[in-house]
């Protein structure tokens, strides 16, 4: 009998551990995908995906709302199987989970740095001599105002006043060419050939890893923008014009987001990439 008793005080303390596994999941997720709002800094964010023609989804897009203000990360995994999507994780969570620390963010720029960096060492350690790696881009507001910062090929771009405004170039061949060129650094015909090119020449996982592009000063943001972020299945699919229609059509963020990656969807094209599209309408505060 008493063995018997033993036996059910463990399997009630295991159904115990399980459960409370469970419920901190369950917490992590939310607070991850939500989080806390500092009342005038905290931020509505909407995400959608679709894996376009593709058997895996490598895209991450995650959020946290934290104190200091929102952080968003949207990252396009590169490489092949499975490869492309832990490569994205791992940058996500290191970004995120860095984050998650700070009560104000004092400088955005010098985080950005640090975390882009170690993503990318984080990334070339695990993976080992399998090649992968994966276009990341954050954006920050907080104080009113937005950062961002990206190692690959992530758009960002802000709407207001029922305008799409684009912010981020892209770290792509014909970029590079377009800035050589302007720099004097090749001739005018070679900035011509490399403009059909859009391999991207820097991402986190790489060897080589190079400098990020960030935002040269911070955007002072109005009550109502909208910033966004899109991957490749989303703006190789769509037009700045398109994305702008629907994003100033009165319907609530997260169904605004969700016609975005219906729209791409619907589109001819046989080989679409993986595609993500994150909205953050900006709270701010009237003084």
């Amino acid at each position: 009998m008493r063995g018997i008793w033993i036996a059910g005080v463990a399997a009630l303390a295991g159904l115990l551990s399980v459960g409370v596994r469970l419920a901190l999941s369950a917490l992590d997720r939310k607070k991850r995908n939500g989080g806390s709002r500092d009342a005038g800094q905290g931020a509505d964010v909407a995400v959608a995906q679709t894996t376009g023609s593709k058997e895996i989804q490598a895209d991450q897009a995650q959020f946290l709302n934290t104190m200091a203000g929102t952080m968003a990360v949207l990252v396009d995994g590169i490489g092949n199987k499975n490869t492309g999507k832990l490569c994205a994780q791992l940058a996500v969570d290191t970004i995120l989970d860095h984050y998650e620390q700070y009560h104000v963010l004092h400088n955005p720029e010098y985080f950005f740095k640090t975390v882009f960096y170690e993503a990318n060492c984080r990334i070339q350690r695990t993976i080992g001599d399998r090649r992968g790696g994966a276009s990341a881009g954050a954006v920050f507001l907080g104080q009113s105002r937005l950062h961002y910062a990206l190692a690959g090929d992530i758009r960002i771009a802000v709407l207001r006043h029922g305008e799409l405004i684009p912010l981020s170039r892209g770290q792509t061949m014909d970029v590079l060419a377009a800035e050589a060129w302007r720099e004097g650094k090749i001739a005018r015909q070679e900035a011509l050939w490399s403009m059909e090119e859009k391999r991207i020449w820097n991402y986190v996982g790489m060897d080589g890893f190079r400098e990020l592009e960030i935002c040269e000063q911070p955007i002072r943001l109005k009550d109502g923008d909208i910033v966004l972020m899109a991957s490749r299945g989303i703006f190789e699919e769509m037009s700045w014009g398109e994305m702008e229609d629907l994003l100033v059509s009165d319907v609530p963020l997260q169904e605004a987001a969700e016609r975005m990656v219906r729209a791409a969807e619907m589109k001819p094209s046989r080989e679409k990439d993986n595609g993500s599209v994150v909205l953050i309408k900006a709270r701010v505060e009237m003084v």
